[in-house]
């Protein structure tokens, strides 16, 4: 698995067929419709961070100053360029289209960037890879329908993107249904018929409602489809084998960054899968705050995985807060309280501008992810080669121990 990834060869068009920018303007947080028709909530109980001032577009009901607008208006303006020239920028000028991934997206380029980024866009294009309409339109494996329907009511049930709405008519209040939940079956089903070996896995769900949350039906399904075979290819297989080597590569990284927390652990026999798995299979969908999220997102879809094992290490270390061995242990004294930490980080301390700031800090190198990800996969390779030839030793034997007829 490529731990750092470059999105290349993604082909520009006019974004403005795909995204029309609007006239800019001040906004309170209150609900709203997209203009794909959902319902958008900007503040969410989630949203407790507040924005570094360069990047704070929509302040907490106040209104923005003439220089917000037109600061603002100027980094939209430079993204609709940068996308314009996609590949020239992708091959050319990559750490540009890095550093402004790192500052974060403008919420009205989001939906573009995120799907130009993960090479949506190409994947749309290509003869190859299939329609996306021919793919609804086939009948799928009943199993993975029925997991999927029985799933979706699970997915952000406390947002109004896929609750129950209600509306007066003929004198009494009659319940619609969600807004998004037939777009959300529609892409696990679309993505279950075009992957079949992997089909429908119940951490895909959060990821394709947060997409459908940015953008259109379509758009959601390839990004969908680009994070589960290209991101984090192998997570999803029956056996998540993957997901395994990369809580192993995890939990060594930590001992580089923060070697009391990883003592720790260790002795408390709180194995990285105990408390990563969620982390990573829903993309942080399920763990951090919503502000905090699209930053890490915006990272994520530039960079590769490797943004998530640096979110991983900074919610560790958020969430076990203590600089000593000593008083980690005394402040977490056994496995529970150290599994409660980590399984239910405070929204609060998980700040967007902090989280951001310690993942860009972080004192790892690509040579790092690499060298580690090698050796936990070699190390992997050395206990399968010894349980094959332990299986295949005691077959011998068995044979050898069997009397011969007379």
């Amino acid at each position: 698995m490529t731990l750092v990834r470059k999105m290349t060869g993604v082909k520009a068009r006019d974004p403005s067929s795909v995204l029309a920018l609007e006239t800019m303007r001040a906004r309170k947080y209150l609900p709203y419709r997209t203009s794909m028709g959902f319902w958008a909530v900007n503040n969410t109980r989630h949203i407790q961070s507040k924005y570094h001032q360069q990047y704070k577009a929509y302040p907490d009901n106040k209104k923005l100053d003439p220089r917000s607008i037109s600061q603002l208006l100027n980094r939209e303006k430079k993204w609709m360029e940068m996308i314009r020239q996609w590949d020239l920028n992708m091959q050319k000028n990559y750490k540009k289209v890095r550093s402004r991934c790192r500052k974060g997206i403008p919420r009205k380029i989001r939906p573009l960037a995120w799907h130009y980024l993960c090479g949506g866009q190409l994947l749309m294009g290509k003869p190859d890879t299939g329609c996306y309409a021919e793919f609804l339109s086939r009948e799928g494996d009943p199993k993975y329908l029925a997991d999927i329907q029985k799933d979706i009511d699970r997915q952000f049930f406390h947002e109004m993107f896929l609750s129950r709405e209600t509306s007066s008519t003929t004198g009494g209040e009659e319940d619609k249904p969600p807004p998004g939940k037939q777009a959300l079956v529609n892409i696990l089903k679309a993505y279950s018929v075009v992957n079949p070996v992997v089909g429908y896995c119940q951490a895909q769900a959060p990821i394709a409602a947060f997409l459908l949350m940015h953008m259109p039906e379509e758009h959601a399904f390839w990004c969908l489809f680009s994070i589960c075979d290209k991101y984090l290819r192998g997570y999803y297989s029956p056996g998540m084998e993957m997901i395994q080597l990369d809580g192993d590569i995890l939990f060594n990284l930590l001992k580089k960054v923060s070697p009391h927390i990883h003592k720790l652990l260790t002795k408390q026999q709180v194995d990285p899968i105990m408390y990563m798995t969620e982390w990573f299979l829903c993309a942080f969908v399920r763990t951090l705050p919503w502000e905090t999220l699209l930053r890490v997102w915006d990272m994520f879809l530039c960079e590769g995985v490797k943004i998530f094992f640096k979110a991983a290490l900074v919610v560790i270390r958020m969430s076990l807060p203590c600089k000593t061995y000593a008083k980690l242990k005394k402040e977490f004294p056994t496995m529970y309280e150290t599994l409660q930490a980590l399984r239910h980080p405070s929204q609060q301390l998980l700040e967007e501008e902090i989280v951001v700031e310690q993942i860009l800090n972080l004192n790892l190198t690509v040579e790092d992810f690499q060298h580690e990800h090698q050796r936990q996969t070699l190390k992997r390779k050395k206990k399968q080669q010894l349980k094959q030839n332990a299986a295949s030793q005691h077959k011998t034997q068995g044979t050898n121990n069997v009397e011969p007829p007379r």
